[in-house]
């Protein structure tokens, strides 16, 4: 697709290829910033780059909404894909005082279009299996064109999904982009003659283990510890970007590794040598450098990461901060009850249960100590703060109001940092209310509390 092959072209390594390809771009920010974002728009302009013609400064909801479903009736009329509109807050001192979650800007909003459909055949459903062994059953397609892309495979998520739609292979599907991103059937158009039934295996289609459906779960499940499948995803996993950041680790690389028996967890990727890289396919001396660069400097990454890394089921980004700020270290995290896990801010019984019994598990012990020996970050101080400054410790902030010396997001990351939580709410549990200039209503809340309330200097001596 278009994106995909983009981002191939500025990822060449001999420039002159990527200047035979015909790239552009438009441009949306600049720094430092005008007062608003159409006088950014205006001022990129003015420097000779492009910005989307298409753009409009909307004085009121009703003209957004017009403006959305203007362009979501005539996006065919484009040179590109759009599958919608970014709705932006003009004022940049708004934009501050909004600040962000930490996946996305509160100034910002992506009003998505209604997903593109096409009809095509289904010719088969194979099933994958994923890093927690979970098996999912994959429409192979009829190829057919959606959005700009080629659809030959598209998700059915589990058995389920496949008896509601009451789907059977050579019938004729509704397909549907999500998003214009991920591929799903929606619905059976017309049953074909010479319909195949299809049943979920009950062994891995990897490795032949057997496979378990747990009670209330949708999905079933790979059991075995030792399913290449689950190696490889798991690998894929450690070294994504939100985990260990490995750049160079892909799919291709990752199956050689296992397939060859050289890796057989995340830690065998600390004892990969030159020589071993070397022999594979597509791996010169200097590609081979360059990951072992890689490698070697997620030694020097965050402990949440290698929490996150590790693929403990339902625990995501957020849920490893939480976890690394709390416990401080593996080994105090290894001790932690499942009632004490259930205690902690956001932890609930579940997630509580899938952490608990995944540190239980003698073979996930032993591949956090041959992390640990492998220089892995075993404690929140190893990599981003002395322990001494985990001043927070304990202590729960609401933010209100504009900071003058940081945005409320970077105040909120230095509380994390040292220990402390963030809350979007005042309650008697609230340790401190840090307001900036014009507070809102959380400021009162906190004086009818009694919630001691300090101000960005005093902060600032805190830390």
């Amino acid at each position: 697709n278009p994106r995909n092959a983009a981002a191939g072209s500025l990822r060449q390594l001999d420039p002159s290829i990527a200047a035979k390809r015909p790239l552009d771009f438009y441009g949306y920010a600049i720094y430092p910033a005008e007062r608003s974002q159409s006088a950014n728009l205006k001022r990129i302009t003015k420097l000779g780059l492009k910005v989307n013609p298409h753009r409009k400064l909307c004085r009121s909801l009703r003209e957004v909404i017009d403006f959305c479903r203007h362009w979501e009736e005539r996006r065919d009329d484009l040179d590109y894909e759009i599958d919608g509109i970014v709705v932006k807050v003009d004022s940049i001192d708004l934009q501050a005082r909004l600040g962000s979650t930490a996946k996305s800007p509160r100034w910002a909003i992506a009003v998505k279009f209604r997903a593109r459909q096409a009809t095509t055949r289904l010719l088969n459903i194979r099933v994958q299996v994923g890093r927690t062994g979970a098996l999912t059953p994959v429409a192979e397609l009829e190829p057919v064109q959606l959005g700009g892309t080629t659809i030959r495979n598209a998700t059915l998520h589990n058995e389920d999904e496949i008896g509601r739609l009451g789907l059977q292979i050579n019938d004729r599907v509704l397909l549907e982009r999500g998003g214009d991103v991920i591929p799903k059937v929606v619905s059976v158009v017309e049953q074909a003659g010479g319909r195949i039934p299809f049943e979920m295996p009950a062994r891995c289609p990897v490795c032949g283990s057997k496979v378990y459906r747990e009670e209330g779960e949708a999905v079933r499940r790979c059991l075995s510890q030792t399913c290449p499948a689950k190696l490889k995803e798991a690998l894929l996993h450690w070294a994504s970007r939100k985990a260990m950041k490995i750049d160079g680790l892909g799919e291709r690389l990752v199956d050689q590794l296992v397939e060859k028996d050289i890796v057989r967890d995340v830690s065998g990727l600390y004892g990969l040598s030159r020589g071993q890289l070397e022999e594979l396919e597509r791996m010169g001396p200097k590609s081979a450098g360059n990951l072992l660069a890689e490698i070697d400097a997620s030694r020097s990454l965050e402990f949440w990461r290698l929490l996150f890394g590790l693929g403990i089921r339902h625990v995501g980004e957020r849920t490893a901060q939480i976890l690394a700020n709390h416990f401080a270290s593996v080994e105090r995290l290894q001790e932690a009850s499942q009632e004490e896990l259930e205690q902690v801010h956001e932890i609930g019984p579940k997630l509580a249960e899938s952490i608990y019994h995944f540190l239980r598990q003698p073979e996930n012990r032993a591949l956090l100590k041959k992390l640990s020996a492998a220089g892995l970050p075993m404690e929140s101080g190893a990599v981003e703060q002395p322990r001494e400054s985990r001043v927070f410790a304990g202590k729960t902030f609401v933010l209100t109001g504009t900071l003058d010396g940081m945005t409320r997001d970077e105040a909120a990351a230095l509380i994390e940092r040292r220990g402390g939580r963030v809350s979007s709410s005042v309650s008697k549990k609230t340790s401190f209310v840090l307001a900036g200039r014009d507070p809102g209503s959380k400021l009162e809340k906190a004086r009818e509390l009694g919630v001691e309330i300090i101000d960005e200097s005093q902060f600032r001596a805190m830390l």
